[in-house]
């Protein structure tokens, strides 16, 4: 059975006439690592774009690749909504879509090519459009939307519907055309500083209930997702931000609360997901998300991001008041050099603190784990496997560095790119550039800390941690399996050394066993 039928999902539409189409392509069947862990989410992007077209009296109707089996079943949504405008708008809230995956840039560029043979104009939005307006340009979009696009798109569908054969976009900022050929970009779109203003993603536009059976058939349980802020101030080095820079805008605590009472109200969800990059920067902020929420009777559990260095005691309190059922940190490293180099600016200790403190009020405490800058020895390497040893976290996501356009570690490495800039889906885990190990070792990492950490929580007694492609099997067997895992790490670290690796910043340190 295609996974459109089993799901029951957008694949199907009752006719219905809308003047603007909008969609992303983010398929997760296109990705066999998150389909494998069927954690699918709403496009919250597209649906605040849709949501303020149709507030603004725009017909809409939208295309949610999410459950799709792949680019071809967006033509039966073009056929039976015979829209005038389509606009893919990415979900700049999806990690997976920041990530600007080759995989699914080809989709987007499909769908693009089926909008435009079906007689449309074209406007694409979202990271990879910001970073490669002209990758979108010469596939046949009209219009590039660039940066935070929600002021934008009503803007540019106002000027399709007020002109449709000749469309005046002169004072319309954060778009690139194509001008005689050549890419003519507008000023740069300011970032709105009060989201309240977006209202409530439109919902109520896809299947809900698709995604309820997805998570409830593997999971046991349904997660939905939401966002309270935009964007993320600090200054990781490796951090694409796009969509929004440095800035960081906030909703107002009662405005996130009161979403989130109706959500508890209309769609009841066991669980929700808050895909902010930084949620509750402000403790105070906290504290009234926090006293709102319990004054609604709101609580949900509910998952978000943060950094180790904002678990004050007062933050970690309102969290657990709200609901918080889990904090991901990004630890990235257990030793400090490292972290100083990406410019993380936080502390090993503060990893430790964090833990302690999330633990002490039953928050589950995760870490992202990210291996493979620039300079990093096998030292630095094996204080980060310590450092999960030492802490037990409820689970960690482990990675390898990934320089993304725009980001000042792509500029460090750029000139030792390898010959492509881009994943193609996530579970690709590549070395783009000359890592001080080559990629077999990495991938091996990733495993070998995943089996390892299952394990060791398994011993104790503890829930588990088991990555999707950790088997399942009795603990002395995987305590024989972890135990041959890390010996042949240790058997290839010499082998798997890259003759000439990229060094950044770091002071030499000879790797063990020179």
């Amino acid at each position: 059975m295609a996974p459109g039928e089993l799901y029951g999902c957008s694949t199907t539409f009752a006719r219905n006439m809308t003047a603007t189409l909008l969609a992303h392509s983010y398929f997760l069947r296109l990705d066999p690592k998150q389909w494998e862990k069927m954690r699918p989410y709403p496009p919250l992007g597209t649906l605040y774009a849709a949501a303020v077209l149709r507030d603004a009296g725009h017909e809409v109707g939208v295309f949610d690749a999410m459950l799709a089996d792949g680019e071809d079943d967006f033509t039966e949504a073009l056929r039976l909504h015979a829209p005038r405008n389509v606009v893919l708008f990415e979900d700049n809230f999806n990690f997976l879509s920041k990530m600007c995956l080759t995989r699914m840039r080809e989709a987007a560029l499909t769908m693009v090519s089926y909008a435009k043979r079906a007689g449309c104009r074209v406007a694409v939005a979202g990271a990879d459009v910001t970073d490669h307006a002209d990758v979108y340009l010469a596939g046949g979009a009209d219009v590039c939307i660039l940066g935070e696009g929600d002021h934008t798109v009503l803007q540019v569908v106002d000027a399709w519907e007020a002109r449709p054969q000749a469309p005046d976009y002169d004072g319309i900022d954060g778009l690139a055309t194509l001008t005689r050929g050549a890419v003519c970009a507008s000023r740069s779109r300011a970032i709105e500083r009060h989201p309240d203003v977006f209202g409530r993603p439109a919902r109520d536009l896809i299947d809900i209930e698709a995604y309820r059976r997805a998570w409830t058939d593997h999971h046991g349980r349904f997660s939905i997702n939401m966002v309270s802020t935009r964007g993320c101030p600090y200054h990781c080095n490796w951090c694409a931000k796009p969509i929004w820079g440095q800035r960081y805008a906030m909703r107002t605590a009662g405005d996130v609360a009161d979403e989130l009472a109706t959500v508890k109200r209309d769609i009841d969800p066991d669980h929700v997901w808050f895909a902010d990059d930084i949620f509750g920067l402000r403790s105070d902020w906290l504290a009234q998300f926090a006293k709102r929420v319990d004054e609604l009777d709101a609580v949900i559990p509910f998952t978000m991001q943060s950094r180790c260095d904002l678990m004050t005691p007062v933050a970690v309190r309102a969290l657990a008041t709200a609901g918080c059922h889990e904090v991901w940190l990004g630890a990235e490293s257990g030793s400090q050099r490292v972290l100083d180099a990406m410019d993380k600016e936080i502390t090993v200790a503060e990893i430790r603190s964090a833990r302690a403190s999330l633990a002490e009020v039953g928050i589950r405490c995760c870490l992202f784990i990210q291996f493979g800058y620039p300079g990093e020895t096998w030292t630095d390497i094996e204080a980060t496997i310590a450092l999960v040893q030492d802490l037990m976290p409820d689970d960690i996501g482990v990675s390898v560095s990934y320089p993304l356009p725009g980001t000042r570690f792509h500029e460090m490495v750029k000139f030792d790119l390898e010959d492509r800039e881009n994943w193609q889906d996530s579970g690709d885990l590549a070395m783009m550039f000359a890592g001080t190990y080559t990629t077999q070792l990495y991938r091996l990492l990733h495993l070998a800390l995943h089996d390892d950490l299952d394990m060791r929580r398994r011993r104790a007694g503890l829930g588990r941690a088991r990555h999707p492609l950790i088997e399942d099997v009795p603990l002395d067997e995987q305590c024989e399996r972890v135990a041959a895992r890390w010996a042949e790490v240790r058997e290839i670290e010499i082998t798997a050394r890259h003759p000439n690796p990229t060094r950044l910043r770091l002071p030499v340190v000879a790797i063990a066993g020179d």
